[in-house]
């Protein structure tokens, strides 16, 4: 079992910058793809962004130029910092992983294994 961790989550003002964190004992983020996904119209989640094992990122087009995705392979932990948030990015963000470095050429493509928990990141206007 799997254990991840979501942290960071909070409250803020149109504009402002957060940076969720995801730790991950136990599962080596260094090695495998680990993505951010929150829920999008019609799926329970939809991706954000994800990183590979060789720090290759993919993002969804709303966030494109905001978010950027990041990790600490020594502590074993992801991050998402986002820059310019905006009320549409109200919504509990995920953490995942699987077993797999590749995370696909396009966020969907392939399927995670492992969840965290979520935590809420609430944007006000």
């Amino acid at each position: 079992q799997v254990l991840l961790v979501e942290s960071g989550g909070d409250s803020v003002s149109s504009g402002g910058p957060l940076r969720p964190s995801c730790a991950a004992p136990g599962h080596t983020v260094s090695r495998t793809c680990t993505p951010w996904s929150r829920p999008a119209p019609g799926k329970e989640r939809g991706g954000v962004a994800a990183i590979d094992s060789f720090r290759r990122t993919i993002f969804a087009d709303s966030v494109k130029g905001r978010f950027t995705i990041s990790k600490d392979n020594s502590k074993n932990i992801l991050y998402l910092q986002m820059n310019s948030l905006t009320p549409e990015d109200t919504a509990m963000y995920y953490c995942a992983g699987r077993s797999s470095w590749y995370c696909g050429t396009s966020l969907g493509e392939v399927e995670y294994r492992y969840w965290g928990q979520g935590t809420q990141v609430t944007v006000s206007s």
